[in-house]
């Protein structure tokens, strides 16, 4: 997309009377490296498990793609809603905006596609996903887009940044205490499940029922944690994640095709969705953080303040979460913790200053033209890579029979190897 949107956006906001101004090249090569990274880590984390998501508490390679696509849609959204002369119009365009990607996550990530080892598509409603990668990025851009639509002072020359947004920190630590008063607050009982067991019998299936014994209150561990509480109680077990990646953990020696053992914990076999309804809340800090770092740009022209402004709000940011990590509160992409919030919007900052001073600054483009490309098709990209259509498109040619076919010669001779 040419255009900066949600996931990708640029200019052409509602309400803007102004004309475009020029590109900045390092959002668009910020956003390639997010698609890029993306693909590094889906491709290749089954061969390189350390660069693949960190099983429960830690940060590997694939733990910061999320709040870097999050920061840089809130960077650009400080471009879009620079000048908004109409609020209810743009409103309604920012709400039409995130209902259609909410709406294209569920395609992508629902359920439709079965994957590059399948040559079956479709759902079942009563079984697909509500939750996942573009939902996540819907939720944090429409959040971060009403607080620029109507919590902006319009008055930014006479009282500086503080008090023009003084509101959206308001935003930003209340979301931020309601999450951590849900995560610690709520009590957690005795809950159990059942799931369906493969038998000898190609046609049938028998039902297992585990019970995960908890009765506490704050538990950040993957079997009582509050997060995964509300989002059985209002999702319900049938549309949450089937494979999270805390079946990585020693506990659940999970086996080498994917499959969890009986003699496993019995948490170890139950649904857990990483892009859950509570740490949504801060996943949408992490887009209003990336808001901040927009207004800069937007309205500061000199380049050496706009460094020194993202540098330094970045490190003490990365300090802040660093701080809350010591103090006990784990580093942990499937809750968004606050600390993994932090440290994560840092390190995004930290990168965009880098591009920025790179790019922009310096004028080397040449070198990040196909981050740059990328960027600014990286909504099709996403979609391409999501749905594994180039994989699907490649594995409809076979010889003889579907399952001879280029796709599955490789799965099974490097991924299952």
């Amino acid at each position: 997309m040419a255009d900066y949107t949600p996931l990708l956006t640029a200019y052409d906001g509602p309400g803007t009377a102004s004309p475009k101004p020029p590109r900045v090249a390092s959002l668009d090569v910020f956003r390639g490296l997010c698609v890029f990274l993306m693909m590094l880590v889906d491709y290749g984390g089954s061969i390189l498990p350390i660069i693949a998501h960190s099983p429960w508490n830690g940060l590997h390679l694939a733990d910061f793609v999320m709040p870097f696509f999050l920061f840089i849609a809130g960077v650009s959204l400080a471009l879009v809603y620079k000048r908004v002369t109409n609020r209810v119009e743009a409103t309604w365009k920012a709400v039409f905006k995130a209902v259609k990607l909410f709406l294209l996550g569920i395609l992508l990530q629902g359920g439709y596609f079965h994957g590059v080892a399948s040559l079956t598509y479709g759902v079942d409603i009563e079984r697909i996903r509500w939750f996942g990668i573009l939902q996540r990025i819907a939720i944090g851009y429409i959040v971060a887009a009403l607080c620029e639509i109507w919590l902006s002072r319009q008055t930014l020359g006479e009282v500086g940044f503080f008090r023009t947004y003084y509101w959206h920190w308001c935003v930003i630590f209340s979301l931020s205490a309601i999450y951590a008063g849900l995560l610690y607050g709520l009590y957690v009982p005795d809950w159990e499940f059942k799931a369906s067991t493969p038998t000898s019998l190609p046609s049938s299936n028998a039902t297992t029922t585990y019970v995960v014994k908890c009765s506490v209150r704050g538990d950040l561990g993957p079997a009582c944690n509050s997060a995964g509480m509300i989002d059985r109680y209002i999702l319900g077990f049938d549309h949450l994640y089937l494979k999270p990646v805390y079946r990585n953990l020693k506990e659940c020696n999970v086996s080498a095709d994917g499959r969890v053992p009986e003699s496993s914990a019995s948490w170890c076999h139950t649904p857990f969705d990483p892009e859950g309804i509570l740490s949504s809340l801060t996943a949408a800090v992490t887009c209003i953080i990336g808001l901040q770092y927009g207004h800069i740009l937007a309205h500061i022209q000199d380049h050496k303040e706009r460094l020194n402004i993202w540098f330094f709000s970045s490190v003490l940011i990365f300090v802040l979460g660093l701080f809350l990590a010591f103090i006990g509160i784990p580093v942990n992409k499937s809750l968004y913790t606050i600390s993994y919030m932090l440290i994560t919007s840092a390190s995004a900052g930290i990168t965009f200053c880098a591009l920025y001073l790179l790019v922009d600054v310096h004028g080397y483009r040449c070198m990040t033209y196909v981050l740059e490309w990328m960027g600014i098709h990286s909504l099709t990209i996403f979609v391409v890579v999501t749905s594994n259509l180039a994989v699907i498109a490649i594995q409809g040619f076979y010889l003889a029979d579907p399952q001879n076919n280029i796709v599955h010669w490789i799965i099974t001779r490097f991924v299952h190897k």
